[in-house]
């Protein structure tokens, strides 16, 4: 402990900058992605409020398991089928990827389309079969 301390006395600059450029890094981030939503939270959103699940990976990830009853726009298409989702304005939409990070960029895509609740799944797919919930496979929801 006592050579962290004078590592941090003497390069005290790099400290700051370090504490600067992480605190940029979360602030940017949790800005562009939106609020998240554990496994928890999803399952009783999907339960009591009906909310859609929008799985944004492409068709061949979907098709090797998936929420039950999601949606898959592919990412890469989405801006041009997002139209889709239209009727479920009035609906929670939970936005699903592998891992939870390419989430962000679909679900302010939505809210700029008038969409009010839209989260993400925190930990995306990955975090859903580590919690041993069930997955659907094949193309269709």
């Amino acid at each position: 402990m006592q050579e962290f301390i004078g590592f941090a006395q003497e390069n005290w600059v790099l400290i700051v900058l370090w504490f600067s450029a992480a605190g940029t890094l979360w602030y940017t981030e949790t800005k562009k992605a939106g609020k998240t939503v554990n496994t928890t939270e999803a399952t009783r959103l999907m339960n009591r409020e009906n909310a859609v699940v929008v799985d944004i990976r492409e068709q061949k990830e979907f098709a090797n398991g998936h929420i039950s009853g999601a949606k898959n726009i592919p990412v890469s298409v989405f801006d041009s089928k997002a139209s889709e989702l239209d009727h479920d304005k009035g609906r929670p939409v939970i936005v699903v990827c592998k891992m939870g990070t390419a989430a962000g960029a679909v679900a302010k895509t939505l809210k700029k389309r008038g969409f009010e609740q839209v989260v993400r799944l925190a930990g995306g797919m990955s975090e859903w079969t580590a919690a041993s919930l069930p997955v659907k496979k094949g193309k269709r929801a």
